[in-house]
C-alpha cells in the first residue's frame, strides 16, 4: 500500500491527473477508428462485369445484353456472357441470338459509386476471384495488433510507457498518413500492419501509464472513462465517413491527428510506480516532486526526499530485478495460471467482437446506421459493467459481460436470414456485453499483472479494492494458495480491518536509522 500512500499524499486525484488522464486517453477516439476503419474504406460497391473492350455501350440495353441476372433479377456479380444475349429470355435463361454460356469478368467491372466513391475494393478490384485479398488487408491488421501487444508489451516494461507512447503515435501518424497514399495494395497492407502494431501499443501503454498514476479507488472510474472515450469514438467515426465518403481522404484525416499527440506526449510524466520497481528513485522523487506542484501540494512535496522513498518502497528495491522477465509468465505458476486465463479471455472477446463489428454490410442495412447503433449501445453497457465492477467486483462483471454475449451470439446463428431486425437487435445486444467485457479486462489485465511486465475469469482472482502488484514476488504471496491458506484472499472484515490499521500508520515511515535513535 505505500505507493498508494504517496499518491494520496502529493494529490490523490488532483489537476495533473485529470489532465493527464484525459490526454492520454484522447487518442482512443480515434483508435475506434482505425479498428473498424475498413468497413468503410473497403466497402464491397455493388458491381458487375465490364464487357468487351470493342463493345458499343451506346445504351442501357447493350450493356445489359452482356449480363446474366440471379433470381431477383439483379445482374451476377462475377460472371458475364460470352456473348450478349437480345431478345426475350427463354426459360432457360438464354437469349434468341446466344448460347447463354457464361465466363469471368475478364475485362474488370463496372461499380455503382452512387454509395460508395471510392474503396480500395473499387480501386485495386479485390472483388470475385480476388476478395479473399479483402479480408487479407484486415487480416494484416490484426497481425500487427498481436506483434504491437508482444512487441510494444515488452518495450514498455524496459523502456518506460511514455517513451512507448511517444513511439507509437508518431508510428500510428506516419504509417496511417502513408497509407493513404499507398500506390498498390500490397503497400497498403503493409502500412496497416505498422499501424496495427503501433495502436496496439497506444491501447496498452494507455491503460497502463493511466492505472499506474490513480489511485485505488479510482481505477475502475478511469477504466470506464477510457472506454467512454473509444465508444465516442464509433459515433465519430461514421459522421466522419459519412461526410468524406474517399477511403484515401478518410484514411488521411484519421491519421494526422496523431502527430499532434505525437507533439503533446513529450509533456507527459512518466509513471513514477515503474520508475520505482526500475530502481530509479531519483527519478521517482523527481516525479512525485513534480505532480505535487501541479497539485498545488508543495508542502507535500517537500517532504519527501530519496530516504523517505527508501523506507516507503523498501519491499520493491530489495526485490531481484531480474525476476522482471516475460519468461516468469511461465515459470511463475501462480503467473502462468493468470496469462492462460487472461489469453483465453482476450482471444474469446476480441474474436467475436471484431467478428460483429468488421462484418457490418451482413446486417442489410446502412453502415453508416448501424454503425451508430454500436456505438449507442456501448454507453449503457459500459455503465452497468461500470456499476457491477464496483459493486461486485471484476470477476462477476467479466463473467456475466461473456455469457450475455455468447448467449446472443449462439441465437443469433439459428435466427433465419431473412429476420433481419431480430438477428440486428441481437447482434447489438451482445456487441454491448462486449464492449463491457472489453472494459473490464483492460482493467483486471492492468491489475493483476506486476509492474515490470504489466504490458503482456472464473479461475481469475478478484481485485476489487487490492493494491497494484509491483513484483513477481507480490503476486505470489497474495495468490498463490499454501498449506496454512496464505495468499488466498481475505474476508471482507478482514479486509476492512487490515485497511483501518494501514491508516493508523505514518504516511512517510521514518528511515531505518531515525528509527533506531528514536528507539523504535
Amino acid at each position: 500500500m505505500a505507493f498508494n500512500d504517496l499518491l494520496l499524499q502529493v494529490g490523490g486525484v488532483g489537476r495533473f491527473q485529470r489532465v493527464q488522464v484525459a490526454l492520454v486517453a484522447l487518442p482512443m477516439l480515434l483508435m475506434a477508428s482505425h479498428n473498424t476503419l475498413q468497413n468503410f474504406t473497403a466497402a464491397i460497391p455493388a458491381h458487375h462485369c465490364r464487357p468487351p473492350a470493342d463493345t458499343n455501350l451506346s445504351g442501357d440495353t447493350e450493356l445489359e445484353a452482356w449480363l446474366p441476372r440471379d433470381g431477383q433479377g439483379r445482374p451476377v456479380s462475377c460472371l458475364r456472357f460470352t456473348s450478349p444475349q437480345r431478345g426475350p429470355p427463354f426459360p432457360n435463361g438464354t437469349g434468341t441470338n446466344g448460347t447463354g454460356t457464361t465466363e469471368p469478368c475478364t475485362n474488370g467491372w463496372i461499380y455503382d459509386n452512387s454509395t460508395f466513391p471510392s474503396t480500395i475494393v473499387a480501386e485495386w478490384d479485390l472483388v470475385c476471384s480476388h476478395r479473399a485479398l479483402r479480408q487479407l488487408a484486415q487480416s494484416m491488421y490484426m497481425v500487427g495488433v498481436l506483434l504491437g501487444t508482444v512487441i510494444f508489451g515488452y518495450l514498455a516494461d524496459r523502456l518506460g510507457r511514455r517513451r512507448v507512447l511517444i513511439l507509437n503515435y508518431h508510428q500510428t501518424a506516419v504509417s496511417g498518413t502513408c497509407a493513404a497514399f499507398a500506390p498498390s495494395f500490397p503497400v497498403y497492407c503493409a502500412f496497416r500492419l505498422l499501424s496495427g502494431m503501433s495502436l496496439a501499443g497506444i491501447s496498452l501503454s494507455c491503460m497502463t501509464l493511466n492505472v499506474e498514476w490513480m489511485p485505488i479507488h479510482t481505477r475502475a472510474c478511469v477504466g470506464t472513462l477510457i472506454g467512454y472515450f473509444y465508444s465516442l469514438g464509433q459515433f465519430l467515426l461514421a459522421g466522419v465517413a459519412y461526410a468524406v465518403p474517399h477511403w484515401r481522404h478518410l484514411q488521411t484525416l484519421v491519421s494526422v491527428p496523431f502527430f499532434a499527440f505525437f507533439i503533446y506526449s513529450w509533456f507527459f510524466i512518466e509513471s513514477a510506480r515503474w520508475y520505482s520497481t526500475s530502481g530509479r528513485l531519483d527519478l521517482t522523487l523527481k516525479a512525485l516532486k513534480r505532480v505535487a506542484r501541479i497539485n498545488g501540494k508543495q508542502e507535500e512535496g517537500a517532504r519527501l526526499s530519496i530516504e523517505v522513498l527508501q523506507a516507503s518502497l523498501n519491499k520493491e528495491l530489495t526485490m531481484d530485478k531480474g525476476q522482471a522477465s516475460a519468461v516468469e509468465l511461465l515459470r511463475c505458476p501462480v503467473l502462468r495460471r493468470l496469462f492462460l486465463c487472461l489469453s483465453m479471455l482476450w482471444f474469446a472477446t476480441s474474436f467475436a467482437y471484431y467478428g460483429l463489428v468488421m462484418d457490418l454490410q451482413g446486417f442489410g442495412v446502412s453502415i453508416y446506421l448501424i454503425q451508430v447503433i454500436f456505438g449507442v449501445v456501448d454507453l449503457p453497457a459500459k455503465f452497468v459493467g461500470f456499476l457491477v465492477i464496483n459493486s461486485m467486483g471484476r470477476r462477476p462483471a467479466q463473467m456475466a459481460s461473456l455469457l450475455l454475449a455468447g448467449i446472443c451470439i449462439l441465437i443469433n446463428g439459428v435466427i433465419p436470414q431473412d429476420q433481419s431486425i431480430v438477428r440486428t437487435s441481437l447482434a447489438v445486444l451482445g456487441k454491448g456485453c462486449l464492449a463491457a467485457s472489453f472494459n473490464c479486462i483492460y482493467l483486471y489485465t492492468g491489475e493483476l499483472y506486476p509492474t515490470m511486465i504489466r504490458a503482456v475469469t472464473a479461475l481469475l482472482p478478484e481485485t476489487l479494492g487490492q493494491p497494484l502488484p509491483d513484483t513477481v514476488q507480490d503476486l505470489e504471496n497474495r495468490w498463490a494458495p499454501t498449506q496454512t491458506g496464505a495468499g488466498t484472499r481475505p474476508r471482507k472484515g478482514q479486509r476492512r480491518h487490515k485497511q483501518q490499521e494501514e491508516q493508523q500508520k505514518p504516511m512517510f515511515p521514518l528511515p531505518a536509522s531515525a528509527q533506531e535513535k528514536d528507539g523504535l
